[in-house]
């Protein structure tokens, strides 16, 4: 992946980090709202091109966004991490932060072309402060 910057509540983001604010005022309302303790999370589009400049086909881009381990919480439910006991005093995450999550995890939906996931709190690994270069190994 390249690079993505921390937004605070972008509709769509793609690997060069970009809100894609023309479509995000359609979006928005049609995103789900996440209750409980699942959270929604924005998965980052795959790259058209290697790095050495070659088109990758469409199958090898659906692979790599399906399996992608980064992602961007967009939306957390109300009981997220409440269970003091099992996550501790304070959130492993919040809204706007980009979290590594296993691969193929999560409820896999697509709105306006671009990919979500509505995910469960506890499938949060790791907080990533600059998610360029995670891929699955």
């Amino acid at each position: 992946m390249t690079k993505l910057s921390q937004a605070t509540k972008p509709a769509l983001v793609d690997l060069e980090g970009v809100a894609l604010e023309a479509k995000a005022e359609k979006t928005a309302p049609q995103l789900p709202v996440p209750k409980g303790w699942r959270m929604l999370i924005g998965i980052p589009q795959a790259e058209e091109k290697t790095a050495g400049g070659i088109l990758k086909a469409d199958v090898t881009r659906d692979i790599e966004q399906t399996s992608t381990v980064v992602g961007l919480v967009l939306k957390m439910g109300n009981m997220c991490f409440s269970d003091v006991e099992r996550f501790g005093p304070e959130p492993w995450c919040q809204e706007g932060d980009f979290v590594l999550i296993g691969a193929y995890k999560g409820v896999r939906f697509k709105v306006h072309g671009q990919e979500f996931r509505l995910i469960n709190d506890d499938t949060v690994q790791a907080v990533v402060d600059d998610p360029r270069g995670y891929s699955r190994a």
